[in-house]
């Protein structure tokens, strides 16, 4: 990324200005109710998230780096996400969604006159525009959020997009040796990385094989009509106890019709497409469909030194295909298409070893619980990464056809608990090499 101050300014604009008009879309495709209702305990109400963008905003861009006044200081305890969980924030005296629009508004009216007259250097926050970035990245971050909503919502169909193309160039080995040896994993260099992606440190991975794509659903629909789900001794305890107490026969969204398989997409019910990656299971069903397969759920190192590893210079990309920002053609991401593209498409984005969609698509689960690196410090803030290290969340790498790009690279980590469903996660498998595989 470019470190020149006009360069930086149009990157924050762009950001800011792609993320606010997504935002604009999946608020505006719905009336009032819609937008005030709580469609699932486990998430907000589009208007909860939609005005916490603009105080989140208020708070780090007007205030802190601006220097400005607050706007409105009685949103900072309504807005707290960590004062409020989801479920019971529709209880809390919120905007409604005329004032929210207006108020989101007004806050970026003001935060695009202080990037125009920002130096973009003099401290951490504002260098190589830092905290804008941040912003941009936490607003795709809601608008992930809102479309996990919209998915959840039950109605008629409101989001519209055309399908991803098949981009497949043809069948794929199923899986590829990824070399041992060392590796650097995370980033100190790359400007707009959040503090969970760094510092850069080096690992060392030994051989092993991984997918060339993300599981699909006709090799998960094999899982399931061979017991998967009746058979104890694929899941982990926890994950068994899930699916003895909710009933778990398939994929969330998923439900048998005439003999087959259907599936709920975004206010759509369609047969499940047997080419596309699996999507909304479990960590817990991931680990147990990658028993059965007599694989394994990839570490989080292991995932990204596949994504990221030229094994021809010995140095970390950005990305699977090289340093450049993500293009269409490179992988499926940002809201273009309301699904994943089939297994094995997006040829230009593949990694030097022959690994595809490793960014975008779905998140995919690993086996690794969410923990600092080496050296961790917390910024700007603990509440962003440092809560939620320990045992309890699973990593989950690459992002989905949901993320932003600006919110999505090779080094970047999400996590969620092992049970979360509603999620855009799929996953893909490993395994261990064996002593003289080449």
């Amino acid at each position: 990324m470019t470190h020149d101050p006009e360069a930086l300014r149009t990157r924050a604009a762009t950001a800011l200005l792609a993320a606010r008009d997504r935002t604009h879309l999946l608020t505006g495709c719905v009336e009032e109710p819609d937008l005030l209702a709580q469609h699932s305990p486990l998430m907000s109400p589009l208007v909860w998230d939609l005005a916490h963008i603009g105080n989140q905003e208020e708070q780090w861009l007007l205030r802190t780096v601006g220097g400005r006044d607050a706007l409105r200081p009685e949103l900072d305890s309504v807005y707290d996400a960590f004062a409020h969980p989801r479920a019971s924030r529709p209880s809390l005296p919120l905007l409604g969604p005329a004032e929210a629009h207006g108020y989101v508004a007004e806050v970026r009216g003001r935060v695009l006159d202080i990037l125009e007259g920002s130096a973009l250097r003099g401290g951490p926050l504002l260098d190589a525009a830092f905290a804008f970035g941040m912003i941009a990245q936490h607003e795709q971050q809601h608008d992930e959020t809102m479309l996990i909503t919209h998915q959840l919502r039950r109605g008629p169909a409101v989001l519209t997009a055309p399908p991803p193309p098949d981009t497949a160039d043809g069948p794929l080995p199923a899986d590829v040796l990824v070399p041992g040896g060392p590796f650097t994993m995370g980033t100190s260099t790359e400007p707009w990385a959040l503090d969970n992606e760094r510092p850069a440190h080096h690992r060392f991975v030994a051989p092993f094989h991984l997918d060339t794509a993300p599981v699909s659903n006709a090799a998960y629909l094999r899982f399931i009509e061979d017991g998967g789900y009746d058979e104890p001794r694929w899941w982990a305890a926890e994950g068994w106890a899930q699916v003895r107490e909710h009933g778990l026969r398939a994929p969330l969204f998923w439900r048998r019709d005439d003999g087959g398989w259907v599936r709920r997409r975004f206010g759509v019910t369609e047969e499940v497409p047997p080419d596309e990656p699996v999507l909304h299971v479990s960590w817990y069903e991931a680990d147990a469909y990658a028993r059965w397969a007599g694989r394994r759920l990839p570490t989080e190192a292991e995932w990204e030194k596949a994504a990221r590893h030229d094994p021809a210079t010995g140095r970390s990309r950005r990305y699977p295909w090289g340093d450049a920002d993500p293009a269409p053609a490179h992988a499926n991401l940002g809201q273009r298409h309301l699904r994943p593209a089939p297994a094995g498409s997006y040829p230009e984005g593949r990694s030097p070893l022959g690994v595809g969609q490793l960014i975008g698509d779905v998140w995919e689960w690993t086996a690794d619980d969410f923990l600092p690196y080496p050296g961790f410090a917390a910024f700007p803030y603990r509440e962003y990464s440092e809560v939620f290290f320990g045992g309890a969340y699973k990593v989950l790498r690459g992002g989905s056809f949901a993320v932003g790009p600006v919110a999505c690279r090779g080094t970047f980590r999400n996590w969620d608990l092992p049970v979360r469903r509603q999620i855009f996660a799929g996953f893909r498998t490993a395994r261990d090499a064996a002593p003289g595989d080449a």
